[in-house]
Order: structure tokens, then sequence, then C-alpha cells
């Protein structure tokens, strides 16, 4: 296998560089926005800039970027166009800089919507320049950047401006380019479409003959770039030497196509062009595919595109179409052939009476269709309306080869997508892991195009939605494996020994060698397979490491993933290994293969099951390791061992390597991802299309939900009545009661509720009625009734004053449908988050609402303010490995929880025992849950029965307040809560008290019978799963653990009506789908009812490791992101109280209207200067530390000494100035930086009482090095070097 090139690292220039440049000398003169007298528009400098600096260095990104750097596009280039100074110069400029805006992934458009007036003749010039011929004005390098122009003009569909344009290519009227015969066939399918033609023809006849011109070049556009592709290819030679820019035209060329079919709306009309036009099969037969090294990435994007042009959807209506409907189609094919063949071409007899099934493979059809003449073929693929009509007595100009393909490409049978799915091994393989067109190098500069899946705005269908990110997770999960695969074996050295062996020179921790391989089991394959149902191996390696090495070997746990490596080295013993060089062929790496652990082997043979029992000691060093192979992989090695003679890779394997944990979860995502594809994804109907990314963004917006709710109890949200109007402004707050001592928190509001469609109405003044109306809350306030007489009894209670943003926020979550809130740093996200969730639990008890965050650190911080809310702790659960953070003594995991049941109720028995005392009742009602019951039913509630109808209110005389506490039959039980437990002030006063102790009494028997299936089952795993599935109402996840969990989730039970999704900016796309789907489906659809997700797009993204998969297949953008940038409408928290006003305007410009809450501008902490320094925040430039700057001891493990001591200097400084060291927080970019830090401070002053540590040291996104310190909310300093590290652009 050919090692891969190492791709050169692009470096970002340094600020003397840019200045040294030759194109910001030109800025400072011309549009630099700081230069105030700025020299006149001069068209040269255009013409100048293009040809001096772009052209001549080939379009070097460098020379872009710098142009961008200096914002040319903004203020000198589309500031000044005109139709006037229109040349090919300025359109190519243009088109660079647009280009370069989308590589370095920032809006693109914004200044043309400034300045739209002169888009539409640009547009126009654009597409006559791309269709010109190559060796004229425009070069194919030229018209390469053009097409990406294009591409990026298609997938920017969002775009008022650009749709405008775009769609007059892409509708309707671009069938003009069909075939005629063709044109009849497609318009006699679907009959409504013929009315539509017919209209469109009566247009053109009534436009004016320019106009009309016009229309047509820009309907046959797509059809004419084809047709100009189409000549480029076929001017590629077979074997002699080929120009690159004809290579990249024809791979951007692919990539363009590929998105027009990716995309529903360019793809409804255009696939049946695309069709129309045989690309496929001439590309399929060009010189380029068979061009093994020009043509490997082309192939690989005619492999994506062949899988568009097919997929399954139907492109007029846009819905997907089953395996029954594809087949349907494929056999209406291929009788429609046989129709053919039968009635006009007496040699196909044989194939025309065949069955189906028995001619539709590609060799059958090759057989049937091979002795064919060219021309005759013609007439077939004539007869299909798929070529033209063969004169009489012509011959055909197409080559044989040409029209079999044709023919047999159309027939043959197709395996289905699903099925696709199904066969491919999970695990990468070294053909995957180290080809650079689909998984690239850090490195990666977004110059080429890659075979890579996009996720852009829109999807096709589910199953597209799903696949792309199937796709892109699996290659993100390679990218890692590769990083960690070249450092194991790069540390174990191999070399190769004297007698053509491998000797291992090294160690690494997390690889060994294998002593010995052996296949135990090939399972047989279950029916309608042909993949084995399981294969399993025995690896033994020798454990002659460090104790805790041993341990973590030996700590390897069921399900783990680890992959099996054949190295075959070439260098001899004592060679350096060099990681700038390529890596295959330094180690003599063959095979790589994953595995999943089912457990290590004890000394007879058998797995040790993990479980509570302590595991064997096993003597010796010589461990024996039971792991499942992959079957499709298993199946696909050996077919290719029996057919083509190959060695079999099983019997060559001399390492094994291990992951980190945390890292090693990608098997289980991507199997929860196939069996999402394998069922039928149920998402709400007011949810299905806004994920595709269709229709009206705002439909599932609560104002337009049909199951709107009128009336809310908001509990104790509001303080008082003055917070709730001010919480409104702009509405008219009616309370139900006028006694201002009666309006007092908590409210039930009732608003106006409006269908979404609204009748038409004729009279204005019904208008204005009825937006007073909707402006009208009626607020009705309302008693909690008396829990008890203990102080404990009294229900926790919010003390936020909430501003009106917060309470839209509030309010929208409580409504059905989708909620987005927008929170920038400091505005109360997170309890924003815990109101809904209070508020939703206490007006809707019966639902289950399921929290889902991206760190366990957030999910802490959720759980931590919820337990200070008035909710039951018992309907409180904590999935996942997080919860020991905790910053609690209470467990909230699932066994955590079950103990708590079992002490609760222990604790509600002993309860009961009393009650049963002190009511002089004998027996043993305190023995179970069961005899607790019968107690309350029997004793309790008789007694409380006949107490009632002795004091309730006979007729219209009170009965004497005295007779309230005389009566109550439970004092002796309520002796030790605080006394008196009767006022004896009003008869209403006591008898609310009474119901309240009778609650209280009530409540227990109520929470003995919940816990009674505690007693029924008996195994702490049933107890938890009873506890998840019908106990708990607020269930807490990382979207980790929901990808990682779902199947057992689902095979439970698992039901939820509402999710919540904090920090849902940060969480991966498909990993913020996923938990929509952890339940089954009631009767074909969804019980979920809410879905709220509160985040920030402007921080930090999804982290993605690969630079490749981050910027060209936008996989960095979250569906938080997409759905703002869809338009779905969002609630944007608008007042920060976490940072001084002065740190807050360093970030506010970002947001709309973001503000200060009153304590920032009132209390001392945030307006009085910080002792001991100038400054809110400054940036400090810290030169090399003894000649030495940036150092990286090891890979990618980034330091720099001098910033390290530096920021420990200002630390122990401010510490001994009096600010405590628990609030400081030091933040860095890199792991390398972050343990040097905390190597100086342990060393420096780590155990001075006086000094100590600071709260956290935390590592960020790999950007620019930079460490920054935070002190408290009021201080913040940046200090970073001059030269930031070489990163890739």
């Amino acid at each position: 296998m050919a090692a891969p090139a190492q791709p050169k690292k692009i470096v970002a220039p340094t600020v003397s560089q840019i200045n040294a440049e030759f194109v910001t000398q030109l800025a400072c003169k011309y549009w630099a926005p700081h230069i105030k007298k700025k020299s006149p528009f001069d068209i040269k400098v255009i013409e100048d800039i293009y040809e001096k600096e772009i052209v001549k260095s080939r379009f070097a990104i460098r020379k872009i970027m710098l142009l961008e750097f200096s914002q040319y596009l903004e203020n000198y280039l589309w500031m000044n166009y005109s139709p006037e100074v229109s040349s090919k110069a300025y359109l190519m400029s243009i088109c660079c800089m647009v280009n370069e805006k989308f590589r370095e992934n920032v809006p693109a458009w914004e200044i043309f919507k400034k300045k739209p007036d002169h888009f539409p003749f640009f547009f126009k010039h654009i597409l006559k320049a791309a269709l010109a011929e190559t060796d004229g004005e425009f070069s194919l390098h030229e018209q390469t950047v053009l097409l990406l122009f294009l591409d990026h003009c298609f997938n920017s569909l969002e775009v008022d401006l650009i749709r405008s344009q775009v769609q007059q290519l892409i509708s309707l009227p671009m069938w003009m380019g069909l075939q005629l015969a063709r044109l009849e066939l497609e318009l006699k399918k679907t009959p409504k479409l013929r009315k539509f033609w017919n209209l469109i023809k009566k247009n053109d006849e009534k436009m004016d003959p320019e106009a009309r011109e016009q229309a047509y070049q820009e309907r046959r556009f797509l059809s004419q770039l084809i047709q100009k592709f189409i000549s480029v290819l076929k001017s590629v030679p077979l074997s002699e030497p080929v120009t690159m820019d004809k290579v990249h035209y024809c791979e951007r060329f692919i990539e363009l196509m590929i998105d027009l079919e990716a995309l529903l709306p360019t793809r409804r009309w255009f696939n049946t062009i695309l069709d129309d036009s045989h690309l496929l099969v001439h590309c399929y037969l060009s010189n380029l595919v068979r061009r093994e090294e020009d043509g490997h990435l082309f192939s690989q994007l005619l492999d994506m595109l062949k899988f568009y042009t097919g997929f399954e959807i139907n492109d007029q209506t846009g819905n997907a179409l089953t395996e029954n409907e594809m087949t349907t189609i494929h056999y209406d094919r291929i009788t429609s052939l046989q129709r053919a063949a039968f009635a006009h071409f007496p040699e196909l007899y044989d194939f025309a009476l065949s069955n189906v099934a028995e001619v539709d493979t590609r060799e059958s059809l090759v057989k049937f269709f091979g002795p064919l003449s060219s021309n005759t073929l013609h007439q077939v693929a004539s007869y299909l309306c798929l070529l033209p009509t063969l004169p009489k007595n012509e011959d055909t100009t197409f080559d044989k080869e040409f029209l079999l393909e044709l023919l047999v490409s159309r027939h043959e049978r197709r395996i289905s997508q699903i099925q696709q799915l199904n066969q491919m091994p999970l695990y990468p393989t070294e053909k995957i892991i180290w080809d650079e067109n689909i998984v690239p190098t850090e490195y990666y500069s977004g110059e080429g195009c890659l075979a890579l899946p996009k996720l852009n705005l829109q999807f096709l269908t589910l199953h597209d939605y799903l696949l792309r990110n199937f796709n892109l997770f699996r290659l993100e999960s390679t990218y890692e494996i590769r990083q960690d695969i070249e450092d194991s074996v790069s540390r174990m050295k191999p070399w190769q020994s004297e007698y053509g062996g491998v000797v291992f020179g090294g160690w690494a921790r997390m690889a060994q060698p294998i002593v010995a391989f052996t296949v135990v089991e090939v399972a047989k394959p279950n029916i309608g397979e042909n993949w084995p149902t399981r294969v399993r191996a025995d690896v033994t390696i020798n454990l002659n490491v460090r104790d805790h090495i041993k341990d973590e070997w030996e700590g390897l746990r069921k399900h783990d993933v680890c992959f099996l490596i054949t190295v075959r080295p070439t260098k001899p013993y004592g060679t350096k290994f060099d990681r700038r060089r390529p890596f295959i062929e330094q180690v003599g790496l063959v095979y790589v293969r994953g595995c999943e652990i089912q457990g290590m082997l004890d000394d007879k043979g058998r797995v040790i099951e993990d479980g509570p029992e302590p595991r064997p000691n096993l003597r010796g060093e010589s461990r024996t390791f039971r792991v499942f192979l992959d079957p499709n992989q298993y199946q696909q090695d050996m077919t290719n061992t029996i057919q083509n003679g190959a060695e079999d890779v099983y019997e060559t394997f001399n390492i094994i390597m291990r992951r980190k944990p945390k890292e090693n979860n990608f098997k289980a995502v991507l199997e929860t991802i196939r069996n999402l594809m394998n069922t039928d994804c149920v998402v709400p109907d007011w949810l299905h299309d806004i994920i595709l990314g269709y229709g009206d963004p705002s439909s599932a917006h609560y104002s337009k939900m049909p199951n709107q709710i009128a009336t809310l109890d908001f509990n104790d949200t509001f303080l008082s009545i003055e917070h709730l109007k001010a919480s409104f402004p702009g509405h008219n707050v009616k309370v139900t009661v006028e006694d201002p001592a009666l309006q007092i928190p908590p409210f039930r509001i009732t608003f106006p509720v409006r269908s979404g469609k609204g009748k038409k109405r004729k009279d204005a003044d019904v208008e204005d009625e009825d937006t007073e109306e909707a402006k009208t809350l009626i607020v009705e306030p309302h008693v909690i009734p008396n829990r008890g007489p203990y102080p404990y009894n009294q229900p926790k209670r919010n003390t936020i004053q909430f501003t009106h943003t917060q309470i839209e926020a509030i309010r929208a979550g409580m409504q059905p449908g989708l909620t987005m809130v927008v929170g920038p740093p400091g505005t109360g996200k997170t309890d924003v988050a815990v109101q809904i969730i209070s508020n939703i639990y206490h007006n809707f008890p019966e639902q289950r609402t399921l929290i889902v965050t991206h760190s366990n650190q957030a999910l802490n911080q959720l759980f931590e303010k919820i337990m200070a809310l008035d909710i039951d702790e018992r309907h409180l659960l904590r999935l996942g490995h997080g919860e020991e953070e905790l910053e609690t003594e209470k467990d909230f995991s699932r066994y955590g929880r079950v103990n708590y049941v079992l002490a609760r109720r222990i604790e509600l028995l002993e309860e009961v025992k009393r009650l049963q005392k002190s009511l002089g009742v004998p027996g043993d009602a305190s023995y179970t849950c069961e005899t607790a019951g019968y107690f309350f039913l029997y004793q309790v509630m008789s007694r409380w029965e006949e107490y009632i109808s002795k004091v309730k209110n006979k007729g219209s005389t009170l009965p004497d307040v005295t007779e309230v506490s005389t009566f109550f039959p439970f004092h002796e039980y309520f002796a030790n809560a605080p006394q008196p437990i009767f006022k004896g002030r009003s008869y209403e006063e006591d008898m609310e008290i009474a119901e309240g102790c009778f609650r209280h009494i009530k409540k227990i028997f109520t929470q003995l019978e919940e816990f009674r299936a505690s007693e029924l089952l008996r195994s702490g795993l049933d107890r938890s799963k009873y506890l998840l599935v019908k106990e708990a109402k607020i269930i807490a996840m990382t979207c980790t653990h929901a990808a990682l969990k779902r199947h057992d989730l689902v095979k439970l039970g698992f039901k939820y009506d509402n999710i919540l999704m904090e920090e849902a900016a940060q969480i991966l796309e498909i990993e913020t789908f996923i938990p929509l789907l952890l339940q089954n489906p009631q009767d074909g659809f969804s019980r979920l009812k809410r879905w709220i997700m509160i985040g920030d797009h402007h921080q930090l993204p999804p982290v993605i490791k690969n630079m490749a998969f981050q910027k060209y297949s936008n996989m960095e953008q979250s569906l938080f992101t997409r759905f703002v940038r869809v338009g779905v409408p969002t609630v944007d928290l608008d007042a920060q109280g976490r940072a001084r006003a002065s740190l807050c305007n360093l970030y506010n410009w970002r947001y709309k209207n973001l503000g200060n809450l009153p304590h920032v501008q009132l209390l001392p902490e945030f307006s009085t200067a910080n002792a001991g320094l100038l400054y809110d925040f400054q940036l400090i430039n810290v030169e090399d530390f003894q000649g030495v700057g940036e150092s990286e001891p090891n890979p990618y493990f980034y330091q720099n000494l001098g910033e390290a001591e530096y920021v420990v200097a200002l630390f122990m400084y401010m510490c001994l100035l009096g600010y405590p060291a628990d609030k400081i927080s030091i933040l860095t970019t890199y792991n390398g930086q972050k343990h040097l830090i905390r190597d100086i401070i342990n060393r420096r002053c780590g155990n001075n009482p006086l000094i100590g540590r600071p709260n956290k040291g935390l590592t960020l996104l790999p950007r620019p090095e930079c460490s920054v310190m935070i002190s408290t909310h009021c201080n913040l300093h940046l200090l970073g070097s001059s030269n930031p590290p070489n990163i890739a652009f």
C-alpha cells in the first residue's frame, strides 16, 4: 500500500509579514478602514492585484488570505462594483474573495445584502463566464474558481438575494434542456406538470424577444455546463501526462453535481436533466477514472454522485421511497425494456420472455445486449426515450461501449441503501485510515475538494440525514484512531530482526505485542444474510509491565474496543523514527482490524464476567482476552482470501492496541445510528420538516401549535405582582382579586390563545378589539395548600427576579412545541432551564422530562439548582458516570436512587409505626408497604372521615373554632411538631392546618405505595429499571450516554414527554438528534410534546479535531446553529450579571441588545477598581524566556515556559493581595501548557497555606496559544507570545 504524501502545513502569517506585503501597502492607500484619507477608486488597482498577486501566484491561499484580512471585498471590490467597471479581473477577484470567506467559514453574503442592486448583473456574467471556452478568455483554473463560487451559491439558498438568482436556473422551465421524447415521457408521468408546462409556454410567448432569449439561456445553463464538462473530461488522455487543472476542474464539477443532487430544492427538476445527460455513464467510461493516481478522488466523488442520483426519494413530492416502492420502480424499468424488446427486436425474445430476477444482474444484461450492434443498441435506448431517435440509413455516433453501459447501468439490480449499510464494517481498516481523500490530515488547507458528505441546512430525508452523520462520525473517529495508532506503534519501535521477523525496540502504555491469536468461533449467518452472526477470537499477550499499566490492561471491560495491527518493518534495528515522514512505510504497517472485548479468560479458559464479585488472581504474566471481531469485515476478508488467493489477515496480527475509555465509544454510537436507520424513525410531525430544513421555520413555535395551553400555573416564577407586570411589557394585566394584600404569588395566568389559521376580518373595529384582547392577561393568585405542620413541609421557593425575556423563555418552554433560547455568558441560561423544568413538573405531574447536556459538569450544575427548588427528590434520576462529581452528599445515580428508596421506605415505615402507636392500634402495620396501605385505608381514613363529619360546616352557622382542635385525631402523632398546631384564630385557618396535617400523613402512604415495587423486585438491577421507567419524572444524562444506551433504554420501554437540552450549541448534530428517539412510538406517533434547546451558537461549537470535517463537511455546525440559520424563532436573553460592564463590552457586539443587569452597575465589586491591578483587562506580550519561546517536547504537546511562569507569578501576586485562590481560574488552550502550569504551581505555591491552588485549570479548543486568567468576575488577563504557533487554516 502506497504511503500518502505528507501535506504541508499552512502557517499563519505574522504581523510583520502582513505589513511587509504589497497588498497591505495597497490596502493602506485605498481601502483599509482605519485610513481616513483614502485614494479614489481605480480599476487598474483591481487589475494589477488580480494579475500580479492572484494569477501569478496561481491563486495561492496566502495571497488571497491577506486580501481577506484587509477587507478587500467589503471595502473596495463590491462597494465600487457597477456594470460600467465590470471586467474579467473584477469578476474573478470577487469570486476569489467569496470562496476564501467560505473556506474560512465566515459570513460571505452580508456585504452583497447591503448593496444588492448590481448582484443580478454580476451573477449573469458569472454564468456566461462559466460556459466560456476553456482556451478562450477564462482559463480552466479560473473556471474551476467559478464552479466553486456557483457551488457556494447553490448551498446558500437561505439567503434571499442568492435564492432569487439561483431559482431561475433550477426551476421547472429548465426541462427545456431535455430531449423532446424524454420531456413528453416525464410530463405524461405527472399530468399536473403538463398544465404548468403549458402555462410556462404561454408566459414565454408574452415576453419580448430579448428577455425570452435571456430566460432560455438561464434555463439551459446547467445542461450546457454538463456538456462542456463532458468535452473537458473526454480531453483527458489515458496514459499521457495531464494538467492538474483539468483534474481539479472535473473534481469540482462532480462536487457541484453532488451538492445539487443532495438538496431537494435544487434536485427536484435537475435530477431528470442529469439523468438525461447520461453524465454518470460518460464519467465511468472516461480515461480519468482509469488513471489510478490522478483519478482516485474523481472516482470516489463519482460513487457519491451515483449514490445521490439513485437516492430513495420521490423528486417531485420529496417523500422518502420505501423498499417496496424502489423495487416497483426497478421492475417497471425492466418490464418496459422487455416490452420494447418483444415488440421491436426479435433477437431479444429470450430476454423479453425471461422473469425479472433472471435478467436484472449486470452479467445477464451484458450477455443479452453485448452481441447486439451499436445501431440496435441505440434504437433500444431511443425506444426508452434515453437517446434521440436514430434517423434511417444513418449510423449511430455513440460508441458501443457507451450504449451498452447506458442500458446495463440503468437496468441492473441495485443493492438497497440500508442493505449496504448493514453490510458495512463499523471498524475502519488501513485502507480508510490512511486515505487522504477520506480522512485528511490536520493540515487540510481547504483548497481541494474531498469525497466527504456535507452538513448544510437541508437534507433529503431522515435516512439521508442519518447517513451523512453516520459517515462523518465514523470518519472523525477514524482520524482519532489514526493518531492513536501512529502514537502507540511508533513508541513500540518495530524493527526488522536479523532473521526477517519483527523485534520491538520500545514500549507503549496503550499497546502490547501479541503472543498468540486464534479465531475460536464463527457462528452461522442469520437467514437472508451472508455474514456470520458472531466471530470470536482469543488474543494472548504478556503483561511484563509496571503494576499500574498491568491493572489498566486487566481492567479492560466488556464492549471496550481494541485494534489488532500487523506490522512488517523493513528498517533495520536501531533506525530512528521521524514523525515528519510518512508513517506506514517507516513501521511497515500492513493491516488494521477492530475488535470488541468480551472479557479476560481465567485459568480454566472461561470469561471472567464483570460484577460485584472480586476478580480472581491470575498467576504469571500471560493474559488471554476473548474478543468479538466484526462479522462483516471477517466475511469480506475471508471472501478475498478464497477468491483472490490473498493471505489470511487473521494469522498475521502482532500488536494489540487499546484506547482511553472516554474516547472509545465510537462503535456504540455508530451502532445506534445504524439501528435508527433500520427502524421507522418516528419524529413528531411538528418537528419533521424543521429537522430536514424545509417548510415554515416558525411552524413549531408555541404560537402556531394547535394544542397551545391557555392557562398556566407559573408557581414561584414571579416574586410579586409588580414583578409579573414588569415581565409582560405592552400587555394589559387583569388580576382576578382587587385586594392588594391577596395579590401575592403563586399566580395562574390565562393567555389569549389564537389559532394559527385565523379567519379573515372585514371590520377594522373587530380587529382593534382583537388586538386589545390579544394583549390582555388574566392573572389569578392562588394559595398552595398547607402541606403539614413541620418546617420542612414548607415549599422551597425561587428567589431570582427574572427579566421579561427570561419570562418569555420560561413561558415558551412550558408550552408545547420547539423552544430555542440563545443565552450569552452570564444571562442565566441555567436558571431559566431549571425554572422551566420546575414549572413543567408542577403543571403536568404525569409527564416525564429528559434533560440532556453536552458535559457532565453542565448536568451537575443543572442538578444542583434543581435540588434547590420545590421538586421531590424521589422523582430525580441521573444516568451516566458524572454523578460522582455532584457537589452534594446525595447520590442521584440509578443505584444511589435505589438505596435512597430503600432507606426512605424504612424511614416512612417507622413513621407508620409511630402513627399506629399514637392511635393505639394493635398489630404490626409497619411490616411492609402493603400492610401500611391496609392500615391507612381501614384505620387512618376512617378516623379522618369521622373527624370531618364532626367539624364540617353544617348549614349556615360555622362550627366552633375549638372543635377543630378538640376532635382532631392525630394530636399525639404531631406532638413533635412546633406547638401549638392550631392557632384558634379562625375556623378556616384551623381547618386548613388540619387538612395540611392529613396531607402530610397521606403523602407518607402515597410514597409507600410507590415504593411497594421495591419490595416485590429483589435485585438492584430490576429496582433501578423500575425507577427509570416508572418512578422518575426528571431524568438527566449527557448526549453521549443517550447515544450509547439508546438500545437499552428503548428495550426497557423508557418513555418521556419533554426534552430540555442545555449547551445545545456544543452538541454534535447527530448527538442532538438521537435523544429525540430514545422511546418507541405509540400507535405510530411520537409522544414528545416539548423540545427546549438552550445554548449560544456564538460561543464554542462542537469539538471536531479534524480540520477537513470541521470546515469542508461543516461538522462543527450544531443542530442548534443550523436551526438559527434556517430561521427558527429564538428567545435571546439580553441582560448579563456575571461580568463588569467593561468586560461585557468586549463581546456584547456579537449579540442582539446584550446589556447588564442592574446589580452590575450598582454593586461595589463590579464598579470599584481591582486592588493591585491597573486595568480591568489587558493583553500581555510575553517575550521569549531565556531565548526559548514555544516548545513541543512531544508531538502536539505545546508548551511555553515564559508564559507559564508569568501567569503563575501573577496568580501568586493576586493571592498575596488578598484575592481568594478558589476565586481565580486559569485557562489555557493546550494540554501541554496545562500540565506545565500545574507543575509550576505545585513547585512555587501549591503547598503554601497563604496561596494554595487556583479554582480550576481547563483545556479549551486548540487555538493559537494564550493563557487566560479570570479573577472572580471582575478581572481578565490574556497572555500570549507575538508569534503564534503553526496552525492549519
